[in-house]
């Protein structure tokens, strides 16, 4: 057989009559696209620690920047060329390049600084041009006719629906979503289905023939047998390992990849054929059999991994081995195929094509050599001095290919460079060891500037003491949230992750932890502090889901401990830069710390419920309190509105029919009403609003059952309720039966400042709480958990006091199989069904049942998760009966 050529101007026109489409043009532009994404990933590379996410930016970049634009170009090249395939409308391409390069930079912004939904839209925008692509394909294959390449296009498209698949477990990933996927497991399946399937896939399936042609031989017999055989076990096995990982069946997995592994295997038997017929002899060649090696190498790790590690673990043993992959795989086999592919698209002649080849391949022995010492430097665990020796040399080689090809694609924009200076007979161009030289030397010394700093002379703060300060990664939090030390303290912070899924620190000053996985400790040493400093986690998506943190010097305060109002500015680091509840809300607010202790004599709003009192008539006395100091959330005390003294005010319960006469007293300093919504009157009278010192008789009668609001009744009530000042009346269904035991949790918005004041009103108007509360104090069943035993019967009244949101109130662990909403039964107790949260809107009630089934801490939770990460949040201690 004779060589596979690639040329497209030796291909006929694509059918009777009509002309041929000169691709040089379109070539240029889409090709200047994936040099462009090649030069800002060495940017991002050198920028290092000042991007948000870096390590996922620098990775990004080069797999769905210029990876996957090249990809959409060569795969429909390669189908066009190989099938003798009608040649598609160039617009048609660009417009998918154009779509693709767009969502690419909306899921690069949304993921590392901007909103979550600009980056799940662009992973979607991503994948339906991945799919529309792979049905061009499929088209073009159906129209052309039956030869002896046509097995390339299947791998083509089965690498396409990997990508849809890494996709979408990207778009979950970014929206911290999953249907009950832990994070790391998820992490882990997004990252070999794209890499092992859009990228491998793709990579195998052009080697088939482009390997030969790069080599100047022979296409093996054995070509066609070996892509089968290698599509057949690859591409089940694939499934079989995302499949395994997401389900977490270890050996499901490991079966998935040893046939993904026998699969490569077969698909490279003719490449080694090629091999033996003839050696490696250009720059393209040996790049490219490089990028083979390290593909092996990488796989054989890769399966000792998911053999030997729990599903859960893959992800973060796989850490070290990206840069065999991105590098020494993914980028050489990127820049081995552009080496000997741009030349022969751009056209020109074949005068032009030996000069464009020329130019690329200068220096090609030193920066293939420079490339592959540096990758395992990337990837061991070497000192500091030879890591940044790695980063040198990898980018250094990959600078230079860049420097190149935009000469070379700037020789084929313009076409009127002279082969030879006039009058001189010699060859212009650059000088081949000296440019390729210099350029290495001014990239690393770049690259040592830009991982150890190059930060100017920095103002001295005298060390005036040192603090050693617990931090805690766990929840999408930095915990304590908030630091505060004085001026000159020498700070020592010993992180510890204590989540699931990995986590790191960095300061804006420049000092961070490697990244730790479960259980993993570092510990950070600050200069003495002289200002604020903020910090944050890394990994992608977290910064933006609230893992923040702020070192604020003593004399920057952040909250008056008596009125809680901000006194301060500590800067919009405070409060996290995308603001969202519980996060702070860029008016000098601090961050919610939760899981910091309460202050010592702090006690918890009494939850459990005593059964109705005997008799038909019950007088009771609620007197306001407005200048009551409480704690509404831990180590966070400010002034709250009460009904005598509490937040909420006292519980009122009875039975269908009993009056209820409540002496109201306004205690207080300024105008104030009640509103009982159990009882059916006329709101004139005893609604109305009574000035301080004044008493009034409000008398009702409860028609109904329920779990009802009562609230202040003064305009703006939403200020009046806000800060404090609702409550619940239980009136008992005729029929309830016993139980175990009853408690209450009355939901309610937390709004930190001064109460009425400007900032806090803002905030109110906007729909904008600080965090959310279960009876007056956020996470206050945290750290006073609510008792039960196992086998017991326990019911759960809720009302949600707002002002604005309801509450979707969750057992994490226990179901509920009785439910009872605003005066009738949706469940009970023997009924073949269950529930999952009791769902409340503002200033609705009921309650759940529920039993306990065995030991344990249970949480309970208001399932609008951004109101339980913010403070509606609690735990049921449940003991052995």
């Amino acid at each position: 057989m004779t060589p596979v050529e690639v040329r497209i101007e030796k291909r006929p026109p694509s059918g009777p009559g009509e002309p041929v489409r000169r691709r040089g043009p379109w070539h240029l532009r889409a090709n200047a696209l994936v040099v462009a994404w090649l030069g800002l990933t060495v940017t991002a590379a050198l920028t290092g620690e000042a991007l948000p996410a870096p390590r996922w930016l620098l990775v990004h970049v080069l797999l769905l920047g210029a990876v996957t634009t090249a990809i959409l170009i060569w795969s429909e090249h390669f189908t066009v060329v190989l099938l003798r395939a009608r040649t598609p409308d160039p617009r048609l391409g660009l417009t998918r390049l154009g779509l693709l390069n767009a969502a690419t930079v909306a899921v690069l912004y949304g993921v590392s600084a901007g909103p979550v939904a600009v980056a799940v839209g662009g992973a979607a925008v991503i994948v339906a041009v991945v799919l529309w692509h792979a049905a061009t394909l499929v088209r073009l294959a159906r129209g052309a006719l039956p030869g002896r390449f046509g097995h390339v296009v299947a791998w083509y498209v089965c690498a396409a629906g990997a990508l849809a698949a890494g996709g979408v477990l990207g778009g979950l990933l970014a929206a911290q979503a999953g249907p009950g996927v832990p994070h790391e497991r998820m992490h882990a399946a997004h990252a070999q289905v794209n890499l092992l399937g859009w990228v491998g896939l793709t990579v195998l399936g052009t080697l088939f023939t482009l390997w030969p042609t790069v080599l100047r031989t022979r296409l093996s017999e054995r070509t066609r047998g070996a892509s089968s055989a290698g599509l057949r076990l690859a591409v089940p096995g694939l499934a079989l390992l995302t499949g395994g990982l997401l389900a977490d069946l270890r050996w499901v997995a490991a079966a998935g990849l040893a046939a993904y592994a026998a699969g490569t295997a077969a698909a490279l038997v003719p490449l080694a054929e090629a091999v033996r017929s003839r050696r490696p002899h250009t720059g393209a060649a040996w790049t490219m059999g490089a990028a083979v090696v390290w593909f092996e190498i990488a796989l054989v790790i890769d399966v000792v991994i998911v053999v030997t590690r729990p599903t859960g673990e893959v992800a973060g043993a796989l850490e070290p081995l990206l840069p065999l992959v991105l590098a020494g795989f993914v980028a050489q086999v990127l820049l081995g195929s552009l080496l000997h592919l741009l030349p022969a698209v751009l056209g020109g002649g074949p005068a032009r094509f030996k000069e464009n080849a020329a130019l690329l391949e200068r220096g090609w022995v030193v920066r293939l050599a420079a490339f592959n010492l540096g990758t395992p430097l990337l990837a061991l665990p070497v000192p500091r001095p030879l890591a940044v020796l790695g980063w040198a040399l990898v980018l250094a080689s990959g600078s230079a290919f860049v420097v190149l090809a935009a000469l070379t694609l700037l020789r084929a924009a313009t076409a009127a460079t002279p082969a030879t200076a006039p009058g001189t007979g010699k060859r212009r161009g650059v000088p081949a060891l000296a440019g390729v030289a210099a350029g290495c030397l001014l990239t690393a010394a770049a690259v040592v500037v830009a991982v150890d700093g190059g930060s100017g002379p920095a103002t001295t703060v005298v060390a005036t003491g040192a603090r050693t300060v617990e931090v805690t990664l766990s929840g999408m939090r930095v915990r304590p949230a908030v630091i505060e030390a004085a001026p000159g303290t020498v700070l020592t912070l010993r992180v510890t992750n204590a989540d699931a899924q990995r986590h790191d620190l960095r300061l804006a000053t420049g000092e961070r932890t490697p990244t730790l996985a479960a259980g993993q400790k570092a510990t950070l040493t600050l200069k003495p502090l002289g200002e604020a400093v903020d910090g944050w986690c890394t990994v992608a998506g977290h910064r933006a889901a609230g893992m923040t943190v702020r070192i604020i010097p003593s004399s920057v305060p952040v909250v008056s401990p008596e009125a809680g109002q901000a006194t301060g500015t500590a800067g919009p680091g405070a409060h996290g830069e995308h603001g969202g509840a519980g996060n702070g809300m860029g008016d000098g607010t601090p961050l919610l710390d939760l899981a910091a202790p309460m202050s010592p004599g702090w006690r918890p709003y009494d939850a459990a419920l005593g059964p109705a009192p005997g008799g038909g008539e019950h007088a009771v006395e609620i007197r306001v309190d407005d200048r009551v100091v409480r704690e509404v959330a831990p180590g966070v005390r400010q002034r709250v509105w009460t009904f005598d003294g509490t937040v909420p005010g006292p519980v009122l319960r009875g039975r269908v029919g009993d009056v209820f006469t409540v002496t109201f007293v306004n205690g207080g300093s300024m105008g104030h009403g009640i509103d009982f919504h159990a009882g059916a009157t006329a709101p004139d009278g005893p609604m109305r609003t009574i000035q301080p010192g004044e008493r009034l008789t409000y008398r009702f009668r409860a028609g109904f059952a329920g779990a009802w609001l009562y609230h202040c009744s003064t305009m703006p009530m939403s200020q009046h309720i806000a800060n404090g000042m609702y409550g619940a009346v239980i009136i008992d269904p005729p029929d309830l039966a016993r139980v175990d035991r009853e408690y209450l949790l009355v939901s309610g918005e937390l709004y930190l400042g001064e109460p009425g004041s400007e900032a806090q009103v803002v905030k109110l108007r906007e729909g904008r709480p600080d965090g959310w509360m279960f009876n007056g104090t956020a996470a206050g069943y945290d750290h006073a958990p609510l008792e039960a035993k196992a086998g017991e019967r326990v019911r759960i009244w809720a009302v949600a006091a707002g002002p604005n949101s309801g509450t979707a109130l969750h057992v994490v662990g226990a179901p509920f199989d009785t439910l009872y909403e605003e005066g009738s039964y949706r469940l009970r107790a023997g009924d073949p069904g269950g529930a999952q949260v009791l769902d409340l809107a503002p200033a609705q009630g009921g309650f759940a049942e529920l039993v306990f089934p065995e030991p344990g801490t249970y949480p309970v939770v208001d399932h609008l998760m951004r109101n339980a990460e913010a403070g509606a949040h609690g735990l049921f201690r449940v003991s052995a009966s």
